[in-house]
Order: C-alpha cells, then sequence, then structure tokens
C-alpha cells in the first residue's frame, strides 16, 4: 500500500501497517480574515449588497430632545404651581413702633405670619423707603398685616 504525503513523499507500508497505524494529517491552513464590509456568506441565502451588512443604528436625538422639552416643562409647571399656592404679601397695612432688639424680620413674621417673610420684609422696606440697617427703636414702620395676626396701630 502506499500513502501519499503533504510534501508529496510516496511512503510504502505494509498491508498489515496500514489498517491499524493512522493516516498523516495535513497541516491547517490559518483561516482566511474578511474584511468587515464584505458580506458574510450564509449557507442558502445569496450575498446582497454590502449596505445590507452593516447594523442600522436608529437616530436618537429626537428622543433626547423629547425627554429634555419634557423635563424642562415639567420643572417649570412645578415653579408655576409653586408659586400659585404661596401666600402672598398681604395689602391690609398698619403703623408699627420698632421696639429695642427687634428686626424687619421679626416685624414681618409677628405681623404678616403664613405670608413669605423675605418678601415682606421687601416690602416693608418699599413702603417706608428705608434699608434694613436703619431700623431704630422707637421708629415708626408701616407694615403689611395677615389676616391672623396681631394687629397694633398708633
Amino acid at each position: 500500500m502506499s500513502v501519499l504525503t503533504h510534501d508529496q513523499r510516496v511512503v510504502r507500508r505494509a498491508p498489515e501497517q496500514a489498517a491499524t497505524a493512522p493516516m498523516p494529517l495535513r497541516p491547517r491552513r490559518p483561516e482566511v480574515r474578511r474584511p468587515p464590509t464584505r458580506a458574510r456568506v450564509v449557507a442558502g441565502r445569496r450575498p446582497g449588497p454590502v449596505a445590507a451588512c452593516r447594523r442600522r443604528v436608529p437616530p436618537r436625538w429626537p428622543w433626547l430632545t423629547a425627554v429634555g422639552v419634557a423635563v424642562a416643562l415639567a420643572v417649570t409647571g412645578l415653579g408655576v404651581l409653586a408659586g400659585a399656592l404661596a401666600p402672598g404679601v398681604p395689602e391690609r397695612t398698619a403703623t408699627v413702633a420698632v421696639a429695642p432688639g427687634e428686626t424687619l424680620w421679626d416685624l414681618a413674621k409677628q405681623y404678616a405670619p403664613g405670608s413669605d417673610t423675605a418678601a415682606v420684609v421687601d416690602r416693608i422696606e418699599e413702603l417706608n423707603h428705608l434699608p434694613a440697617e436703619s431700623v431704630v427703636p422707637g421708629l415708626l414702620l408701616t407694615v403689611p398685616v395677615g389676616s391672623g395676626s396681631v394687629t397694633a396701630g398708633p
């Protein structure tokens, strides 16, 4: 029996060795690497154009824009709702004398409870044309008065 090897040599073997001895294997060639732009050939399918093998990624910017607009509207709506629910500065006013050690913040809390204290202090400064530092004991001030507050007059 003759066996042809991969380097084209003929090896002669005895018939009893031929049945038991394994055949020499051909060395494996490395697999050919295809470029990524080439269409992949699948059994039973015909290869399509090169663009068909690329994965199409849908654009994401419309969704991101929609989410951004929704968040902006939600924040704006909550701000408007909070502004509408916050009690404003009372319209009624009273004239009060400043006690020793009393500040505009103390007057705002005492005469307009439940209102925004900073807004009431700003309104007191506006009504009396004075900065917050010029408050002295005995000074008469016009102060916004809330409905449930203690009123004091001259």
